[in-house]
């Protein structure tokens, strides 16, 4: 069988089974171990699978679909409270700190504790609750995107050019090794990327669901943030703080 022909039949087997090991693919294939780790090697470069101990996993692809705001809240709720705990600890007196739309980035709420800091946010509902709890919160302008409740465009980008955050905390749709960081929306992306270039320090907030997904619109590279997540099976990722060893 030549390389492609195996490629091929690697990328129909992950796409039935979503996982596969060596030694699987050894039989259903008939050829060697060394082999398949060479072919797994190669197709894990060109992004077309991720390649773990032992085998292979599909990348997962979210596309341009967007979850209501209600919807995603009532998913993975102890893991994103977890996480929010934690990323709210960091935050120090006399920081200005930008908090992105989102529903790990709004339990981050419940857990705050400086008042001594400006916090600056594109979430309405995060302005209304900040502001009910009485703290000092700016809201940036622009249009209303209904599906998020996040507040984005042309005005959005502009006002977030007058601020230096010294510490941002974001959400996303996925997380890939080789595209980085993305989300479903190119306007929201846009504010995404703008907000975390103007901050000292950038974290972002990711339940283990979310890693190895592609959305469609690439907001930022890895290096550009720290990970805080709740638990983490590919070591290749860096820049991670997994809160399953910090309150091990």
């Amino acid at each position: 069988m030549l390389a492609q022909e195996r490629f091929e039949r690697i990328l129909e087997i992950l796409r039935e089974k979503q996982s596969v090991t060596v030694v699987e693919l050894t039989e259903k294939l008939n050829t060697s171990e060394s082999t398949i780790r060479r072919d797994l090697t190669e197709l894990n470069r060109q992004g077309l699978l991720i390649k773990v101990h032992g085998g292979a996993t599909a990348i997962k692809s979210v596309l341009s679909r967007e979850e209501e705001v209600i919807t995603k809240s009532k998913k993975q709720q102890e893991e994103k409270r977890k996480i929010a705990k934690y990323a709210a600890s960091l935050i120090n007196k006399e920081d200005i700190v930008y908090l992105d739309a989102g529903t790990t980035t709004e339990m981050m709420l419940d857990y705050l504790k400086e008042y001594d800091v400006i916090y600056v946010t594109n979430g309405i509902t995060h302005a209304r609750k900040l502001m009910n709890a009485g703290f000092k919160v700016h809201l940036i302008g622009g249009e209303i995107k209904a599906v998020t409740e996040a507040l984005v465009g042309e005005e959005a980008l502009e006002q977030l050019d007058k601020y230096n955050f010294t510490k941002g905390f974001f959400g996303t749709n996925g997380i890939d090794l080789k595209r980085g960081f993305t989300t479903p929306d190119q306007k929201e992306a846009a504010v995404k990327k703008k907000a975390m270039e103007q901050c000292q320090k950038t974290y972002i907030l990711s339940d283990a669901s979310k890693f190895n997904v592609i959305s469609t619109i690439k907001f930022a590279d890895l290096k550009k943030a720290e990970i805080i997540t709740d638990h983490l099976e590919n070591k290749e990722f860096k820049r991670i703080t997994n809160i399953e060893e910090v309150f091990s």
